[in-house]
């Protein structure tokens, strides 16, 4: 049995492409921020859910879009970047517009949280997943050159490990270590590929992701509260104003925007809770067909002529084990 090993394979970008993509980045924001300041603007005396469908519908049009310059003009954006850019443009309309309205105590909330998600935002982006790479002391793969390539041929593995013996502590099978596509490398622990941070989320940075997304929704939700603030003491001073003016319109549309997002981080959020419990990874769950180690084949009964083939999750040691596994205890 060989050992083999592997090349990290991910290539940093040139600057002036960095720059490029970080730019058309910035325009876009800019673009679906105005894009959505008009749903107040036009809808003012539409039910608040009215907006928010019209607000998730403007967005799916930007995103449409902007896919259709990329094709066309050969031009693309950072998700990561738009992430950061939408974060900074919240943050300008909170200083501009929404504080002078704002209890001193939400000021305090609203400002801390912010200042630690841009922190926590650039921190993973930077973070190592969990690269494997060659001379890494973590053993990849024991199998045979032949296996190797035919299940590697482009680089797309479909496995962790080409063994198929039950997964035991300090195993290379109980290792988990995934291929990532877009990064091009092995990722121990790999759960995804996550575009609005540029990088993989891994064995190493799992739990930072999953307090950054505490992050994020505690930092929409207290906008929520901010912008609501300023909209009642706006409507009880001059409603017109509030319905008319620039200003108005971008507090209304933020807010919108971060309900927006508050509802779907929230169920993503809930669904990688779910896989902690369980011990499983969302690669895992959506790709348990090509890991034989989840799949627990049903022996075909007499006058059949195929076999069964089920789900299985070998890493499940119970809910309060597989949360201390998570943290590390």
């Amino acid at each position: 049995m060989a050992q083999i090993k592997l090349h990290d394979q991910r290539k940093p970008l040139e600057w002036w492409k960095l720059i490029g993509r970080c730019t058309v980045s910035c325009i876009s924001v800019l673009l679906s921020q105005l894009a959505l300041s008009l749903v107040p603007r036009f809808f003012s005396a539409s039910p608040l859910f009215i907006q928010l469908i019209l607000s998730a519908l403007v967005l799916l049009v930007v995103v449409g879009l902007g896919r259709c310059s990329k094709r066309l003009l050969g031009v693309s954006g950072s998700a990561s970047a738009f992430v950061f850019f939408n974060i900074l443009f919240v943050w300008a309309v909170y200083l501009a517009v929404l504080r002078p309205a704002v209890s001193c105590l939400m000021d305090i909330a609203f400002n801390g949280a912010i200042t630690m998600l841009i922190i926590g935002l650039c921190s993973i982006m930077s973070s190592n997943p969990g690269l494997v790479t060659y001379g890494s002391s973590d053993e990849i793969v024991e199998s045979s050159v032949a296996e190797f390539e035919a299940h590697n041929r482009i680089l797309e593995p479909s496995a962790s490990v080409l063994c198929h013996e039950c997964p035991t502590e300090g195993s290379v099978l109980g290792r988990r270590v995934r291929y990532c596509r877009i990064c091009k490398g092995y990722i121990k622990g790999f759960d995804h590929h996550c575009p609005a941070f540029g990088n993989c989320i891994g064995h190493n940075n799992h739990v930072h992701f999953m307090v950054l997304l505490v992050a994020f929704l505690s930092t929409e939700a207290s906008y929520v509260v901010c912008s609501s603030q300023f909209a009642a003491k706006s409507q009880m001073v001059d409603r017109t104003r509030l319905e008319t003016s620039l200003s108005g319109n971008l507090a209304i549309s933020t807010m919108l925007f971060s309900i927006f997002q508050l509802l779907w981080q929230a169920v993503f959020m809930t669904w990688h809770i779910y896989c902690i419990c369980f011990n499983i990874r969302t690669d895992e769950w959506i790709n348990w067909k090509k890991y034989p180690e989840f799949q627990d084949v049903v022996h075909s009964q007499p006058g059949q002529s195929f076999n069964e083939m089920r789900f299985k999750n070998p890493y499940d040691k119970g809910i309060l084990q597989n949360v201390k596994e998570f943290l590390g205890f």
